[in-house]
C-alpha cells in the first residue's frame, strides 16, 4: 500500500463513496478535500459522518482553483468526465482515481469482482450468501459491497490475508481502475449509461477493465450467451470459464443449463448442481445469474453443498422483481432496479400473465425499439411517468406500433400507480420496471422502489 502521508487528494461527490474515501484517506495521513456541487444544507448527514476527521469541504461547485493544490483527483460514482474540473485536471496531468482503485491497492485478501449491464447485484448478493455458508465454521470473514451496500474501503483496514472481498463493480468505478480482481465476472454487455460514456465502444472499454489487469493466475467468468460480453474474451489473461443457458462449447469449463438441470463442467466432466425448479427467482435471466454465481463460487473454491444450500434459500434482493402485494386479484411487482430498457425486457419475459407496465424516470439515451416491440406483444396497458414519460409514449407508438389507447401518462410515479390500479384486473401483473434512472424524482432506484411499495400498499 502506498504512503498517503500529506498527499493532497481532491474528491468530487459527497455521496457514500466520496464520504467513505475521505474518511479512509484522512485516517491514513492524506489531506483530502471533499467537493460537492450541493449547498451545505443538503449535506448535513455527510458532514456529520465525517466529524472528527481531517477533511476540508468545498461546497456549492467545483472551482478550478481546487486543482492548484491537488496531487490526485478522485471521482465518486456517477461524476461525469465532462465536468470542467475533470477536464482541467486531465489537461494539467493530474491522475484520476476512485474509492475502488484505492481499495484494490490496499486490500490484503483475495477479491471477486462482478460486473455487467444487468444482473450484477443479484449475482453478487448470491455469491456473498454462498461465501458466508462456505465460511460459517471458519475464522475468515467475507465482505460484500462496492457498488452495493457499503464501499469496501470502509473495511480495508480490518481485512486479513485469508478473508474474501466480493465487489459489485459498475462501469463508472472500473473507468479509473488499473487493478483487476483475482476472480472477475463479466455477466453481459448491452447498451447502458450511454449518457455518461457517449458510445457503446467506450462503455465496453470501461467494462473490459475488470479483465485487463488480471494475471495468468487469475480467473475470468464470462456470459457465453451474450455476444457483447463474449466478444471481450480476448482480454482474459488467466483461466476462462463461462456460464450459459445452453450446453457449453466443447472444451469450455463453467456452468450450464441442460434439460431443466443446472450443471457444473470441469475438464469435460459434468456435475449435477440442482433442478431449475429449485431456484426461487423468476425469469430466465435469473437462471443465468445463478449459473454465473455457481461458476464464480467454483472458481473461488467453494464446496458444491454450500453453493446449493445458498441457492435453495435465496429469495432475491429488494427492488428486483420483488413481489409487493395482491390487490383485487392483480399481483404487483417492484423492479425499480431496471434502469435501462434492456432490463425491462428481461422483466417482461419473466411473466406469462397480462401485464400493466409502469415505465418512466430519466432517460439514458438508450434504444427503445426492442422494448417497444415487446410491449406491443405482451403488455395490456402502459403507464408512463416522469421526465421521460412523453418520450417513452412517443417511442412505444412510433417504434412498436402500440396503440395510443393502451398508454396513459402521469407526471409522477404516484400518478402512474393510480393509473395502473384503474387499468388492472384480476389475473394481471402490475409491474414497475421503469427502463430509466430515478434521478428526476428520487435519489436512487432504491428510494423509488421504496416509494412504489409504500404507495402500492396504500391502495384500497
Amino acid at each position: 500500500m502506498r504512503d498517503w502521508t500529506k498527499t493532497r487528494v481532491l474528491i468530487l461527490g459527497a455521496a457514500r463513496q466520496g464520504v467513505a474515501l475521505a474518511r479512509w484517506l484522512s485516517r491514513h495521513g492524506a489531506a483530502p478535500v471533499l467537493s460537492d456541487s450541493r449547498p451545505e444544507e443538503d449535506l448535513v448527514l455527510a458532514k456529520k459522518a465525517l466529524l472528527g476527521e481531517k477533511v476540508r469541504w468545498a461546497l456549492g461547485g467545483h472551482p478550478l482553483e481546487l486543482l492548484d493544490e491537488c496531487d490526485l483527483l478522485c471521482l465518486s460514482g456517477g461524476v461525469p468526465l465532462t465536468l470542467p474540473v475533470v477536464r482541467e485536471a486531465l489537461r494539467r496531468g493530474i491522475p484520476l482515481s476512485n474509492d475502488t482503485q484505492i481499495f484494490m491497492e490496499a486490500v490484503p485478501c483475495k477479491t471477486i469482482g462482478i460486473t455487467g449491464s444487468a444482473g450484477k447485484t443479484t449475482t453478487t448478493t448470491l455469491v456473498g450468501e454462498m461465501a458466508k455458508i462456505e465460511t460459517r465454521d471458519q475464522t475468515r470473514a467475507v465482505f460484500v459491497g462496492g457498488n452495493i451496500g457499503d464501499p469496501l474501503i470502509n473495511y480495508a483496514d480490518d481485512m486479513r490475508a485469508d478473508d474474501l472481498a466480493i465487489l459489485e463493480l459498475s462501469s463508472f468505478q472500473l473507468e479509473q481502475t488499473t487493478l483487476s480482481p483475482n476472480i472477475a465476472a463479466l455477466l453481459n454487455l448491452t447498451p447502458n449509461h450511454l449518457d455518461r460514456h457517449g458510445t457503446m465502444e467506450a462503455y465496453a472499454s470501461a467494462k473490459a477493465r475488470i479483465l485487463d489487469f488480471q494475471s495468468a493466475q487469475d480467473t475470468a467468468i464470462i456470459g457465453r450467451d451474450d455476444d457483447g460480453a463474449w466478444n471481450l474474451r480476448e482480454h482474459v489473461r488467466g483461466a476462462l470459464q463461462a456460464f450459459s443457458l445452453r450446453e457449453l462449447d466443447k472444451g469450455l469449463n463453467g456452468a450450464c443449463l441442460r434439460d431443466g438441470v443446472l450443471y457444473l463442467r470441469e475438464n469435460s466432466a459434468d456435475e449435477r448442481l440442482l433442478a431449475r425448479e429449485e431456484i426461487h427467482l423468476r425469469g430466465e435471466h435469473n437462471v443465468a445469474n445463478v449459473l454465473a454465481a455457481f461458476a464464480i463460487g467454483h472458481a473461488a473454491g467453494f464446496h458444491l453443498d454450500a453453493m446449493r444450500e445458498a441457492t435453495r434459500e435465496f429469495r432475491g434482493v429488494p427492488h428486483r422483481l420483488e413481489f409487493v402485494r395482491e390487490l383485487r386479484g392483480a399481483k404487483w411487482y417492484n423492479d425499480s432496479i431496471a434502469t435501462a430498457p434492456e432490463r425491462s425486457l428481461a422483466a417482461l419475459r419473466s411473466f406469462d400473465e397480462p401485464i400493466v407496465l409502469l415505465l418512466g424516470g430519466r432517460d439514458k439515451n438508450l434504444p427503445w425499439g426492442a422494448l417497444a416491440n415487446l410491449v406491443r406483444e405482451r403488455v395490456k396497458f402502459t403507464a408512463t411517468f416522469g421526465e421521460a414519460g412523453g418520450m417513452i409514449q412517443e417511442a412505444l407508438i412510433r417504434l412498436g406500433g402500440v396503440r395510443a389507447a393502451q398508454i396513459g401518462r402521469a407526471d409522477s410515479l404516484k400518478g402512474a400507480i393510480q393509473l395502473a390500479a384503474q387499468e388492472s384486473s384480476a389475473g394481471d401483473v402490475v409491474l414497475l420496471s421503469p427502463g430509466c434512472t430515478s434521478y428526476d424524482e428520487f435519489v436512487d432506484f432504491a428510494e423509488r422502489g421504496a416509494a412504489f411499495k409504500k404507495w402500492t400498499l396504500e391502495l384500497t
